[in-house]
């Protein structure tokens, strides 16, 4: 027994000297000196994988296959395979199997299995397929090596298939074929049930306390957004390792449960089992940079520099991202810096911070300096720089942007076309994006009409907004629920009552159901439209409504006069736990104004903030001054307004100036209209109304004054219009409209109107 352990001993020896002796690169000269029979080049080929040194490894398998006839044993092919494994080299795989087979040498289980798992890692799955057919006996490694081959290829269908046609053979699964099914369910789509039942044949096996598949499920429930289910199995790990800790962080703050990421990372720093590497700290980092909290990222950044992380890429990049959410770039710039070898995400991560930021001028800078490192940019670069330009003042460094794209080729990308055409949407240039969407209109995906249809709500071109919609249902693409939103907000802004019954019908025949998003489009329009039956009737069968579905019917019920009903609603709101927001707010204070409930309306003013952590805006104490001045509190709205902690706008001015005019207070109207021109000099609306106050004064000669300066001004009276809407179409009538193409039709019918009116006993006001 000392005898064969001192062979052995002497052996191991000789083969580190051996290997000492390779440094660098395999020559003939080492080899030959050192290896003369066939016994020590099997263990040094051997003993190389074994060394992880898999590129010599081949390197020798290559020498001795030139230049002698030495035979190969079962235990070196398997490590060569292992080898090609490592390095995910086909052709290095089918050399050494090409090998094998002319070799004569017999291949058992074991080394089929080796393989059938080279072929699978090396994305050779008709390779792999053909080495398990041509098994003559299977076992558990077999099956779970292709199933793997298949999961790790994005081939998750055949991987379930090919895991029940084992169970089928007769083959129970082991802790490794589980692992492998449950990531191959995580990529295949979102079928949870598939998962869960996997996740319970998991659990009534003998492995059910086994790490890798728990962890995998962890992975896959992170995947599908379950982070309770997720959450759930980590908790039932007794001995967690840091993949099981990097998936729950991960999940955590991916899935915007920020908080309870650092809270985990914290637990796992406590027990000081493990120490985090790279990728739990990229996820900390993302999670306090989407909480915007740089004090927690110094922290971070402190630990990540304590555990020699101070320099890696990914951990730099995740920082650098950080701080720029924050809004530090300075910080994030000096953080990117710090990266040793910061590759392309790096530069695209940089780019995005300043172009999120708004700032232009040091995208574009970092943009440059970026290919003069000699990185070519790829569509994410393009579509991070394009985020820079944002208003009309970015368009022509825009344009300068899409200039360069066109030029290196990069348009033919639909996502930095799609990009490209919300630039110019937010830069206001409604031409150039249409110009961009028919460019790209053959091959546009569903983003890219979403986007066309986004960039006509923003120019409020509803009439656009539905040609574009019928355009689209013409094409290969389908409306999800973003698209159905915009549409049902076209509908709402123009009221059209017709158009949005067409896609409330669409929607619930449509694969999509009727989702929370897509009901409170529908709310929003029906109430906009006047219809608050429809919109009630549709409130009252949603399960869980949100703060937008309450908001919504009560703004509806206020604006249609309906007081009373929108207050009661917004008292079940609150009453069924729904946290009100600035909108609803909006809709209370609007329905206390119509109903003249002056006390009611000024006390939830009062406690917006105090009880409900709602901070008052502009649009609010819009709503307190008409709430004053309808209740004929014309000098505390005046006041009110002269103490707001905002510059009043038109709006509010515009308000007061209406209420003057009811209550014929002429002295704040004359000051109302003085603030109204300060801001707008050639606002129609505030010359006709204190001209109308003037009127019903009997200041004629203020009148007289004020009409005159109009003229003066080119200040015209913009028309008064009506519309109806007519088999899909828009008629729009103005008033001394003499150019409608049905002029003479339309005023006969109005004389005949008039006259009809006169002889119900209408009497007409004589000024």
């Amino acid at each position: 027994m000392l005898k064969t352990l001192e062979t052995k001993l002497h052996s191991s020896s000789t083969i580190c000297n051996n290997i000492n002796n390779v440094k660098h690169i395999i020559n003939p000269t080492t080899i030959t000196s050192n290896f003369k029979n066939e016994n020590s080049s099997n263990d040094y080929i051997s003993f190389l994988c074994k060394q992880k040194q898999y590129s010599k490894a081949l390197d020798a398998f290559h020498f001795l296959h030139n230049n002698t006839t030495f035979s190969l044993k079962p235990s070196t092919y398997a490590n060569l395979f292992s080898a090609c494994s490592y390095l995910k080299s086909i052709k290095q795989g089918r050399i050494v199997h090409d090998h094998l087979l002319l070799s004569g040498c017999k291949a058992d289980i074991i080394l089929q299995n080796h393989i059938l798992n080279m072929y699978g890692k090396c994305g050779s799955l008709s390779d792999a397929v053909k080495v398990f057919d041509e098994m003559s006996e299977r076992n558990i490694v077999s099956w779970t090596s292709l199933i793997a081959g298949y999961s790790q290829n994005g081939r998750g269908v055949d991987a379930v298939r090919l895991y029940i046609d084992m169970q089928r053979s007769g083959v129970m699964p082991d802790q490794f074929t589980f692992g492998s099914v449950i990531r191959a369910c995580a990529n295949m789509s979102d079928d949870v049930e598939l998962g869960r039942q996997l996740h319970g044949n998991f659990m009534k096996s003998e492995f059910g306390s086994s790490l890798i598949p728990l962890n995998a499920l962890i992975a896959m429930y992170n995947k599908y957004d379950r982070i309770i289910d997720a959450s759930s199995v980590f908790s039932r790990i007794k001995t967690k390792d840091l993949i099981s800790w990097s998936s729950m962080i991960s999940g955590f703050s991916q899935l915007g449960y920020e908080l309870e990421a650092l809270c985990c990372f914290k637990e796992m720093i406590s027990l000081g089992v493990y120490q985090p590497n790279e990728f739990i700290f990229g996820s900390i980092l993302s999670a306090c940079g989407s909480l915007r909290h740089p004090q927690c990222g110094r922290q971070i950044h402190g630990m990540s520099i304590k555990f020699g992380l101070g320099g890696n890429l990914f951990a730099g990049c995740s920082l650098s991202d950080m701080y720029a959410k924050c809004g530090l770039l300075h910080c994030a710039q000096i953080a990117f810096f710090e990266i040793e070898s910061p590759d392309l995400v790096s530069w695209n991560a940089i780019i995005a911070g300043f172009a999120y930021g708004g700032y232009v001028n040091d995208a574009i800078s970092f943009f440059s300096r970026m290919r003069h490192m000699g990185f070519t940019p790829d569509n994410i670069t393009i579509r991070s720089l394009l985020c820079a330009f944002t208003n009309p003042y970015t368009l022509n460094q825009g344009k300068q942007a899409h200039s360069y794209i066109i030029k290196h080729g990069l348009s033919s990308d639909v996502t930095v076309s799609n990009t490209i055409l919300s630039m110019y949407a937010k830069c206001l240039n409604l031409s150039d994006a249409f110009g961009i969407f028919n460019e790209i209109k053959s091959n546009a995906d569903l983003v890219s009409w979403n986007a066309i249809l986004t960039v006509c709500m923003h120019h409020k071109q509803a009439a656009e907004v539905f040609k574009v919609i019928k355009m689209l249902l013409l094409s290969q693409n389908r409306p999800d629920h973003i698209t159905l939103a915009i549409v049902l907000g076209a509908c709402g802004e123009i009221s059209s009552l017709e158009m949005g019954d067409q896609v409330h019908c669409y929607a619930t025949k449509s694969a999509h159901k009727v989702d929370t998003f897509v009901a409170n489009g529908l709310i929003d329009m029906y109430t906009k439209c006047g219809s608050l039956v429809s919109a009630r009737k549709l409130f009252d069968c949603m399960r869980n409504p949100d703060v937008i579905s309450w908001s919504s019917l009560i703004v509806g019920y206020a604006q249609c006069g309906y007081g009373e009903e929108a207050l009661h609603l917004f008292r079940e709101m609150k009453s069924s736990g729904v946290k009100p927001n600035q909108v609803t707010f909006v809709g209370v204070l609007t329905a206390c104004s119509h109903v003249g409930l002056l006390q009611e309306g000024w006390q939830l003013f009062t406690s917006m903030e105090t009880e409900h952590g709602v901070v008052p805006t502009k649009e609010h104490c819009s709503c307190v001054v008409d709430l004053l001045a309808r209740a004929g509190c014309i000098k505390e709205a005046e006041a009110f307004i002269n103490h707001m902690p905002f510059d009043p706008d038109i709006v509010v001015w515009k308000t007061l100036l209406a209420a003057c005019k009811t209550n014929n207070n002429v002295e704040v109207a004359k000051r109302a209209a003085e603030s109204i021109l300060s801001i707008d000099p050639s606002n129609s609306a505030a010359h006709v109304l204190l001209c109308s106050i003037y009127a019903s004064n009997g200041s004629w000669k203020d009148v007289k004054r004020l009409r005159s300066l109009m003229k003066q001004n080119s200040v015209r009276k913009v028309p008064g219009q009506s519309w109806i809407e007519v088999k899909d179409k828009m008629h729009v009538f103005l008033a001394e409209d003499f150019l409608h193409s049905e002029r003479d039709h339309i005023y006969s019918l109005l004389d005949e109107l008039w006259l009809q009116m006169l002889d119900a006993g209408f009497v007409p006001l004589r000024k």
